[in-house]
């Protein structure tokens, strides 16, 4: 299959099928992961994106919808394509790359994601992205504190839940490898485990609220 995102295109035939995430990434590029099932997208998940990408001076950010949230229901969960579509109609601008790779590339878990992307892309300094309403139940992530040691963690302020992830496990676990938001530009590329925690306008846009506001269960 020929495909790499936005205005590139470029061959994968050939490579085994674990290693062809649908994108293509160079040496040297900064490059924040941003997964989620996106039970819809909406404009909170923009803005943490946007945020991650202009605070961490990013390349790209490449949202990873995830085919099933191991957290989740899948009854509750609309179909890949859906959440698909929804992302790119929010997700601006060349920079974002909106990718069905965990689908792809056939993990569930965000610990094995990493692993193969980063055996798949050497050289590239990728960050793991995630809204404060995920660090809170970041505990319950399979591999959690493997995870932080695989990448550097941005975590991006998100409204009713700021001051409770702050106190979450992983936050009290891994306190002492925590960086100030003003060296946030220095995360890609650090030693792990390492990570930040970004403040700035909340948008109160939700997945639950959105589904409730369409009549559909929470999740």
């Amino acid at each position: 299959m020929w495909f790499a995102g936005p205005a590139r295109r470029v061959p994968e035939a050939g490579r085994p099928a674990m290693l062809r995430p649908g994108f293509v990434l160079t040496p040297g590029m900064r490059v924040g992961l941003y997964g989620g099932s996106f039970n819809p997208a909406h404009e909170g998940h923009a803005h943490v994106a946007e945020t991650a990408r202009r605070r961490l001076r990013l390349d790209r950010v490449i949202w990873l919808v995830s085919p099933q949230n191991p957290l989740k229901s899948s009854h509750e969960t609309a179909s890949l394509a859906e959440r698909l579509a929804g992302a790119r109609r929010l997700a601006r601008g060349r920079a974002m790359i909106v990718s069905d790779a965990e689908t792809r590339i056939g993990t569930q878990y965000t610990i094995d994601t990493l692993r193969v992307l980063k055996a798949r892309f050497p050289g590239v300094k990728f960050v793991w992205i995630m809204g404060a309403d995920s660090l809170a139940g970041f505990h319950r992530w399979r591999g959690w504190t493997q995870i932080m040691r695989e990448a550097p963690v941005a975590v991006v302020s998100r409204p009713w839940i700021s001051l409770k992830s702050r106190f979450a496990p992983a936050a009290r676990r891994f306190g002492s490898a925590r960086v100030h938001s003003s060296q946030a530009a220095l995360l890609p590329g650090s030693p792990t485990p390492r990570w930040t925690y970004l403040r700035g306008p909340l948008n109160f846009q939700s997945s639950t609220a959105l589904r409730e506001r369409m009549g559909k269960p929470r999740s």
